[in-house]
């Protein structure tokens, strides 16, 4: 896997002050996606153990509230491990920090439904660990500048947790 970014102050991928992995890979190609360049999977720089020291590390303040995966496309099948992997320590190390996924690909159709296009042998584990997924591809013509952390009109913030518990999506609420 390659990524794109690490940003270790984020404050415009979920609530409170973040640690962003932007990975690369991309087939989804969204009309104005705002991150085009991550479409490449091999733009930046390869995802190594150190990288995910690094990321780990960066998590350890007291003020990072948690960890979020973007891109590019962390469901795509080639990149799901290494972030499987990302996830799995990070929740082992941080329990008290949330972890936020962003994907074009919707939960039901996607990644949960068998042959999905998002779908592979970690899917199921890699969901596990993450607290709010970010579902839907940006649609431009559903562009709009007042949601919270999402670009079109058309994406879900679900709470995971309450989704497992429930049977059902439950969107995440503040």
């Amino acid at each position: 896997m390659y990524y794109g970014e690490i940003k270790k102050v984020d404050i415009a991928n979920g609530p409170g002050t973040r640690v962003s992995l932007f990975v690369s890979g991309c087939r989804r190609h969204c009309k104005d996606c705002f991150n085009a360049e991550t479409w490449d999977f091999c733009y930046g720089k390869p995802y190594t153990e150190e990288t995910e020291r690094e990321i780990l590390d960066a998590l350890a303040p007291s003020y990072i509230h948690g960890l979020t995966v973007l891109g590019g496309e962390p469901f795509e099948p080639e990149n799901q491990e290494a972030v499987c992997a990302l996830l799995r320590k990070a929740r082992a190390r941080y329990p008290e920090k949330d972890i936020w996924c962003f994907t074009g690909n919707t939960l039901e159709e996607d990644l949960l439904k068998e042959g999905g296009r998002g779908r592979c042998a970690v899917t199921d584990e890699l969901l596990s660990y993450v607290d709010v997924l970010v579902d839907g591809a940006f649609i431009a013509e559903k562009r709009n500048l007042m949601l919270r952390f999402r670009g079109s009109e058309n994406q879900r913030l679900i709470d995971l947790n309450a989704t497992r518990k429930a049977g059902h999506v439950i969107l995440w609420e503040e």
